[in-house]
């Protein structure tokens, strides 16, 4: 049939299975606004601002497995998506973003609102397309949405221009079906490395699981847990691999990496094999990258060949899907006990235990970790299924401390590039992916500011999100990083915002303000109770910190840890608690002996231990892909 390229736009959204876009319209893109109003089928949420779309769509596809569209006209409403297409990227979320262009023949003449976006998306996306003739914009479309979900998942961007909009063509969706001859996404692992992951696996004293991201991606919770269940291993998980293992789950340590467990980072450095399941070995799970591990083989497995041995050499290295591998590895694990490595990881953990903020008495402060813990508390006791969507800083450390994430997408933030702003947009496209489960966002009164006007948003689409703003006065985590490594000169950190009630209230929106800890069940459950977005103004101490905290270019192991509960800054005096460095000098002279280190350009640093022997990095199996299908569902691991 024939049809504008407009047109053919939303026949293949809709026959991708899409039926919410978020965007904002302009120039270039009005021929495919215009053709929207025959399309009922495809919802189109109306954003304030084009990276709130891209933020939306990414909070949709990672709580709902789906690809995610955003939509934005040329120039400044093209690149206005950029933040959130890195954002995507950078956690591996399927998102297709798609753009409009001046006509083709304006193309290089600086028109209005011209902008080259696909150059400018090149670092950023897994792939982009330019389509200048309507012919061409179903292949584009569906090859978009293919590449997006397949291998390792990524925002891809269309930029179509105006005229290739405008104009007609036969629109046949089985001959525009994906041509991608060199994309490979479905690769696979010899038989050999198998057998050598198998013989690390079955003859390893203190073996430790990495839990990424990856796992998500690949459905393989249960194979994870079978793997540690059989061998008896103990799990260690990322940011984004938080609630693909339940928290509940006896073989779970926690958190790794920066903000981790203590307990989790030293059960890293001592254990003799690292089992490194969709991860990526960034910095902030690492520390130094010299001292990291030094006694440990690692087997990696990861879908991404150009992630294995980037960062952290591994012995073994197995591409392919997750799930498939290890269900190819399972039959032939051994079953074992691992009893003294256990008893050596538990040593740790009754030592943090003393340390906990939450083994304090109420002294009458309210601690940001109290909110996220109590929050935790109340939506598991009423059996809420909850998704919680945080910004990035010191909430978002606290949440992944303190809140037990027993499921799979129940905890969406920004791992990679660390975007402030993301979590009120993603908390709404979450809650168009999930309408029955209740959302929470978890923000800094920093970050909700940045992107605050997306409560219009919420408010004209009649959904309904709880926003928690732990608010400090400070960029938080930035003021935490002067403290310790600059004399605590606040440049540019402590920071005033609106009323938030009130911000609330103009929006026609619920708004409530909570300063105590005996205040926050009440605060929540009426919250709860409500049936339009409320807006919850937790207003905590100021100078809060987040223990432990690897210093930059430290070993994993060498962390600022929480004072113990007999010298607790945390005793009711506001003077001791602004003053933890002149009360406690020693607890961070070790981070600031780092930070001189790193600074001193041209001095010799004190070598590290000679690393045990460890075998030349596995390179990854040269072997021919399967066949890809498009209708394949997306598999990936990272992190």
């Amino acid at each position: 049939m024939k049809l504008t390229g407009a047109e053919i736009i939303w026949e293949c959204l809709i026959r991708e299975g899409v039926d919410v876009v978020f965007g904002y319209p302009g120039g270039a893109i009005l021929p495919a606004y215009d053709a929207m109003t025959k399309y009922p089928q495809v919802h189109h949420v109306l954003v304030r601002h084009e990276q709130g779309a891209t933020h939306m769509a990414d909070g949709y596809a990672r709580a709902s497995g789906k690809v995610g569209v955003a939509i934005a006209t040329s120039g400044p409403g093209a690149t206005n998506m950029v933040t959130g297409i890195a954002t995507a990227m950078m956690d591996s979320s399927p998102i297709v973003c798609i753009t409009g262009q001046v006509g083709s023949k304006a193309i290089g003449t600086d028109a209005f609102q011209e902008t080259d976006v696909t150059g400018v998306t090149i670092p950023v996306t897994k792939h982009n397309y330019l389509v200048t003739k309507p012919d061409d914009i179903a292949r584009a479309i569906r090859e978009a949405f293919y590449i997006a979900k397949s291998g390792r998942p990524g925002p891809v961007l269309v930029d179509i221009t105006k005229d290739a909009q405008q104009l007609s063509c036969e629109f046949d969706w089985e001959s525009a079906a994906p041509k991608l001859p060199g994309y490979r996404p479905d690769l696979r692992a010899l038989p050999s490395e198998y057998q050598k992951a198998l013989e690390l696996i079955n003859t390893a004293k203190r073996p430790l699981i990495l839990a990424g991201q990856g796992i998500l991606k690949s459905g393989a919770t249960a194979e994870v847990l079978k793997l540690a269940q059989n061998a008896n291993i103990p799990i260690a998980v990322t940011l984004l691999g938080l609630g693909v293992i339940p928290a509940s789950c006896e073989h779970n340590l926690g958190m790794m990496g920066m903000h981790g467990e203590a307990w989790v980072n030293e059960a890293i450095q001592q254990a003799d094999l690292l089992i490194a399941l969709g991860m990526r070995f960034d910095d902030r799970v690492t520390g130094n990258l010299k001292t990291y591990a030094q006694n440990a083989k690692k087997i990696h497995v990861e879908i991404d060949p150009s992630e294995v041995n980037k960062n952290v050499p591994v012995d073994v290295a197995l591409i392919g899907d997750l799930r498939e591998i290890l269900e190819e590895l399972l039959p032939s694990v051994k079953k074992t006990t691992h009893p003294e490595w256990w008893a050596t990881i538990n040593l740790g953990k009754g030592d943090a235990a003393v340390r906990d903020i939450q083994a304090l008495p109420d002294s009458g402060h309210l601690y940001a970790a109290h909110v996220i813990n109590d929050l935790c508390h109340f939506t598991q006791t009423l059996k809420k299924d909850t998704i919680v969507v945080t910004d990035v800083g010191q909430h978002q450390m606290w949440e992944a401390q303190y809140f037990r994430h027993e499921k799979p997408r129940s905890l969406i933030t920004s791992g990679g590039l660390g975007t402030m702003g993301f979590a009120l947009p993603a908390a709404i496209g979450a809650k168009f992916a999930c309408p029955e489960k209740d959302v929470w966002v978890v923000v800094g009164d920093g970050g909700f500011q940045m992107t605050s006007c997306e409560l219009a948003t919420a408010e004209q689409e009649g959904i309904k999100v709880n926003v928690a703003i732990i608010n400090n006065s400070f960029l938080g985590m930035v003021r935490q990083w002067q403290e310790f490594f600059y004399d605590k000169r606040y440049a540019a950190t402590p920071i005033t915002g609106p009323d938030f009630v009130k911000l609330a209230e103009a929006y026609r929106l619920k708004g409530l303000r909570c300063n105590k800890r005996s205040d926050v069940k009440s605060t929540v459950e009426k919250a709860l109770a409500a049936k339009e977005t409320v807006v919850i103004d937790f207003v905590v101490e100021k100078e809060d910190t987040v223990f432990p905290m690897v210093p930059a270019g430290a070993a994993l192991d060498k962390m600022i840890r929480r004072p113990k509960q007999d010298v607790m800054l945390e005793s009711g005096s506001d003077k001791d608690w602004e003053m933890p460095s002149s009360t406690l000098p020693n607890v961070f002279a070790e981070a600031k002996a780092e930070a001189v280190a790193l600074n001193s350009r041209g001095k010799k640093a004190a070598k590290p231990a000679k690393p045990a022997k460890v075998t030349k990095p596995a390179k990854p199996a040269k072997t021919p892909a399967r066949k890809a299908v498009a209708s394949k569902s997306a598999k990936s691991n990272r992190r």
